[in-house]
């Protein structure tokens, strides 16, 4: 159980200790250590940390950071503004180390985000089709590339190879991204899917070209297996109400429910949406 009242949750992480770590629109985090069956406040939103609504959360164990993207509150139209921004947290304290805002024009949506062997964090941006890079030792993003395609783009992550992949969650599709040499964005490649997926979101890596997906407004979690340019779909799990992250710990995969419904849908907003819980899905 997530320890919080209309918590919201969009994107879920985990460290190898089984350690589970999540968001809310409310833009405080919670974690649930080793063993334990609920997922307490950890960090508060702080005029240090510039935490708005919390998108993607990514745990970075090489590099001991917590990845956040910040976000402005996508259901609360209230005063000037506010940019989205990639922020890195210690992943031991919670403490701000870094904070990168998404560069403007146009006003980004920091979704998701993924680190590469070589420790460059790449975070996607939903509605304007791009994706960002963060180098070591650099102090702001970088456009590793743009492309109508990409409009929609939400979960990305990392092969064992290397080869990038990311989801579209508007258009419904997965896609291969090349990665040229000089650490820009090449040619994109949508694979062929062996069913029909609703909303992909959160992506995340098994091993090899095996990776766990998230569908949304589908309510599901997916095994993927990529082979060539075909991606096999393995359902793993069906009835979730918005189902917008998952994690993997050992075998068993961990999914947050969203509720977004309780958000957009006129009928139920303002309703109480109940408990917000992670369930644990055995991938054998």
């Amino acid at each position: 159980m997530i320890d919080g009242t209309r918590v919201f949750p969009e994107s879920i992480t985990s460290t190898s200790d089984g350690t589970v770590i999540t968001g809310s629109m409310a833009g405080i985090i919670y974690r649930a250590l080793p063993g334990e069956s609920v997922a307490r406040p950890w960090i508060q939103p702080t005029p240090e940390n510039g935490l708005l609504a919390v998108f993607g959360v990514l745990a970075d164990e090489r590099s001991g950071t917590l990845w956040v993207c910040s976000v402005p509150n996508p259901f609360e139209r209230s005063g000037e503004p506010a940019d989205s921004a990639l922020v890195a947290l210690d992943l031991a304290t919670g403490a701000p180390k870094g904070r990168y805002p998404f560069p403007a024009p146009p006003r980004g949506v920091c979704n998701d985000i993924a680190v590469a062997e070589d420790g460059t964090v790449y975070a996607t941006d939903t509605p304007n089709g791009r994706i960002f890079t963060l180098a070591k030792g650099d102090t702001e993003l970088r456009l590793f590339g743009q492309d109508e395609r990409l409009n929609g783009i939400d979960g990305l992550a990392f092969a064992e190879d290397g080869t990038l992949y990311v989801n579209n969650v508007r258009a419904n599709t997965l896609l291969r991204v090349e990665v040229r040499e000089d650490g820009t964005m090449g040619a994109l490649t949508e694979l062929e899917l062996s069913q029909p997926i609703a909303g992909p979101d959160g992506f995340r890596p098994i091993e090899g070209h095996r990776f766990l997906l998230a569908e949304g407004p589908g309510g599901r979690i997916d095994e993927v297996i990529i082979e060539g340019d075909r991606a096999t779909i393995r359902v793993l799990r069906e009835g979730l109400e918005s189902s917008p992250g998952v994690t993997l710990v050992g075998d068993t995969a961990y999914a947050i429910e969203g509720k977004i419904g309780y958000l957009i849908d006129p009928q139920r907003s303002g309703q109480d949406p109940g408990e917000f819980r992670i369930h644990a899905i055995p991938l054998r």
